[in-house]
This record gives structure tokens, sequence and C-alpha cells, in this order.
């Protein structure tokens, strides 16, 4: 039995959408390192049994193991349908009440909330003795029910992780391009922006069998928005990597790259925590930055990030790419790469869809949404409904494009509030639609709306209000 199958009915819906996404990536962490072998390749079924004999921490579920078969499923289901068909299905009585009524629920969250040193045996006694007449004796309360339910809106204490005692470090080396690229974060020069002295960080990807850069730059923050940037053109440049190799900063464990990795079907790899002995090799590279290429811009006085970057891309791909490697007997990165890039799996033309940051928002009466400041306006027939919003994290606020999408259609981009221009819209009584004031504009607007007519066809309802 799927042990992340059902999802908790009492959760409201924005924490079981979260728990689905959770779940979908634990199942891709599963099976992520045999997502590129067949389905009929010798000695899979050895494998899924080592995964089966492991011991996970499953979002959602007190169990710890995953039956052999389970994974087999799932990994036929991600072949299937991509990352979406590991995301759990929706129960049909999902939001009625099961077992335990929603106010014993609520009555147990508050009990653990308010005393999270007691044990669940203890909170449930608790709650028995302090609130009989809402919890009955005849009521059954499961101590793993009990658990789940807290633990599932974070009222327990998580685990520390084993502490290994056994080290057993080997030197190793991938075959062919693309199946590992390691990935860091070392700290770069200050420069001077805007009058004030700013620390740079040089966020970097290593090949491991060719020892490539596929892309490196300087940045002005460590941060997941920074580094899903280089990333991009690391892919772009490149190809898709099976694996990545990174830390454990918050950025390589934020859900944004979990998602980027698994839409695109690579494997995150996180080292453990105080072993940094698996990251020789990037290490190795940014100690050649430090040695090589540092002094010679210490020298040049870079005074902007764009100029460090340039002398940086230049000295890669003209100088480190194209020099004996001693870890790979001599020969060049370049070279090295010629010869094992056959396999690389390029990115489609569309990969930036991939890296675009989502947030849901519900539109307001005014028929707005604000993302990060700045108000956006959004076609009239979305107002009271619940949309998700796409955009390019890394732009400014006021200078991004923001995708709307309902229900799994994109609808349109979102346009910045012009309340001067609002003053001369008028509204339409009976639907939602929107007529503008004759304006030299016009043909802008009618040729913005028409891709999303038929999308919005559905969404037509009775104005609520009207002005």
């Amino acid at each position: 039995m799927d042990p992340t199958q059902t999802i908790d009915p009492y959760l409201r819906s924005d924490a079981a959408a979260e728990l689905r996404q959770q779940v979908a990536l634990f199942r891709y962490g599963v099976i992520a390192d045999l997502a590129h072998l067949s389905m009929r390749h010798r000695g899979l079924y050895k494998l899924l049994e080592e995964k089966a004999a492991r011991e996970y921490e499953i979002p959602g579920s007190l169990r710890r193991r995953v039956a052999a078969e389970t994974i087999r499923g799932w990994l036929r289901d991600y072949r299937r349908g991509g990352f979406e068909a590991l995301v759990p299905k929706v129960r049909a009585d999902a939001g009625s009440a099961r077992s335990i009524p929603a106010e014993v629920v609520d009555v147990l969250c508050h009990v653990k909330d308010e005393h999270p040193d007691l044990s669940v045996p203890l909170v449930i006694a608790f709650v028995r003795k302090e609130h009989g007449d809402l919890v009955p004796a005849e009521l059954p309360l499961p101590e793993s029910t009990v658990h789940r339910l807290l633990a599932r809106r974070g009222l327990t204490k998580k685990r520390k992780a084993d502490d290994g005692t056994s080290k057993d470090r080997r030197r190793f080396e991938f075959a062919e391009a693309g199946d590992l690229w390691t990935s860091d974060v070392m700290y770069g020069p200050k420069l001077r922006i805007d009058g004030k002295l700013r620390q740079t960080y040089l966020i970097a990807f290593l090949d491991d069998a060719t020892r490539i850069v596929p892309y490196a730059s300087f940045t002005l923050s460590e941060g997941t928005t920074a580094y899903l940037g280089v990333l991009e053109q690391a892919i772009r440049r490149r190809g898709i990597p099976k694996r990545l190799y990174v830390d454990n900063g918050a950025a390589f464990r934020s859900k944004h790259l979990g998602l980027v990795c698994a839409k695109l079907g690579i494997a995150l790899i996180h080292a453990r925590p105080y072993t940094p002995q698996g990251k020789g090799k990037i290490e190795r590279w940014f100690r050649t930055v430090r040695m090589q290429f540092l002094p010679v811009m210490a020298l040049e006085k870079s005074t902007s990030l764009e100029q460090l970057n340039r002398a940086l891309a230049a000295w890669i791909e003209g100088d480190y790419h194209h020099a004996e490697h001693k870890g790979l007997d001599g020969e060049t990165p370049a070279s090295r790469w010629a010869c094992r890039s056959e396999g690389v799996r390029l990115p489609d033309s569309d990969v930036g869809q991939v890296f675009l940051a989502e947030q849901n928002r519900n539109v307001q009466k005014d028929r707005t949404v604000t993302l990060d400041g700045v108000a956006y306006e959004v076609d009239a027939a979305l107002v009271g409904e619940r949309v998700l919003l796409r955009y390019d994290a890394s732009r400014a606020p006021h200078k991004r494009t923001v995708e709307v999408w309902h229900r799994g259609v994109r609808i349109e981009i979102a346009r910045r509030v012009d309340t001067l221009a609002n003053c001369f819209v008028k509204r339409n009584g009976t639907t939602k639609n929107i007529e503008f004031a004759a304006t030299s504009s016009d043909a802008d607007v009618e040729a913005e709306e028409a891709p999303r007519g038929n999308a919005m066809r559905s969404l037509r309802t009775t104005d609520p209000e009207e002005s």
C-alpha cells in the first residue's frame, strides 16, 4: 500500500495542495536516479528492493518504508505522465468528516500547541480529561491517527538526523557528460555599487565527467532566485544533467529548486551535512579561480558586476576549458566534452517557463491581485476566483511580466493598475466584459484581449459590483 496516497481532509485547501506537492517531490526523489533506466533494465528490481529496504521521512505519514512494487508504480507513472503524474489524487470525500470530528481535531491541535512537550498519548489523555463533554469515552482516538494530524500541522518536533559513525569515502568519476553536475557557491570580491560596498558570490556548476563549467556567474545574492538564474543559463548552454549534487544551504533546499529539477527530470542530490569531501572537484575549481583569475582581476580593478562576469566568461571559455587537466589524465575539459557529450539531453526552446516562480492569489472585488507590493489588474470574470501567478522572480517587481493562470489554463498577462486610466473605463452592467473609452491605444487593447477570449468564455457571470 502506498503510504502517501491519502490527504488529510481537515487540512485547508492551501495546506492540502502544499502537502500533495511535497508528496510528489518525495516520490520523485525516490525514483529520480532510476528515471533514466528502462522498465526492462537488467537489475532494476534489485535496485527497487534496495530502495524498499531503506527508511524514509515520508510527508504526511508515520510509515518509514515503501514497498518495491509501490516504487515501481511511481516510476511507471512518471514515465507516462511526468512529474504531474506523481501528485496524489484528491479523495472524493475530501473535506468531509471521517473518524475524528473536526471540533475534536481543533482541540487536539490547540492542546499540542499550548503544551508542545506533551507526547501524543499524553495529549489524548489531557483532551479526554479536560474536554470530556466534547470527547466522549467511546470516541476512538488512535495514537497513529492523532500523530499524523499533529505532524501535518507542524506541531510535532522534527527528528534529528542520525549521526553516521562509519565513513566509506572513495574517489569517483562519472563516464559521460551530463551524468552529474556538482554545484556550490563561493564568496567573491567586494564591489562598490551605487556608492555601497557589496559582497559578490560566485555560483558555479561543474560537469563531473569532463570538468567543463556549464556556466558560472558572480551575483549579489546567494539565494534561490539568483541560483536558479545561473542554473537556467547553464542548462541552455550545456543541456540538462541527469543528476545535480549540491550542499544543504537554503537555496539548495528550496521548494522552487526541487520543483524545477523534478519538472526537468534532474535527480537533486544533497551532500550529507558536515561532509564536504564529496564536493572536492568543485572546491578544487574554486581554488583555481582564486589562484588564476581573481589576482588578474584585482590588477585590472573591475568596477562593475557586468565587467567581472564578462572577464570570468572569457577566462573559462578561453583559458580553463583549453588547459590540460591533471584529473583528466592530461586531457583538456573541451576535448573530453567533445568525446563524451553525445548523450546530453538538450532543453526545449521554452525551458524558461519551468523556472518561473509561482504564487496563488485571490482576485479581489476591484479585479486586482497584489504581488510584491505591486497591484495588477486581471479580467473581471476572475473576481472571487483563485488564480496562479507565474513570473520571473529575478526581475524587479515593477518590470515583471506576470502570467495569470486559472484551472491549468493560461488566461492572460496581468496589467499594472493604472488608476488614472480607470477613470475613463465604462463597466457593462450585465457581464464582466470591459468597454474601454476610445483612445489611440484601442488596437493594442483589442490585440491583447483576443487570445484569451476562448479561455474566459466559461467564466462570464453577472458583475457583482457595478459602478
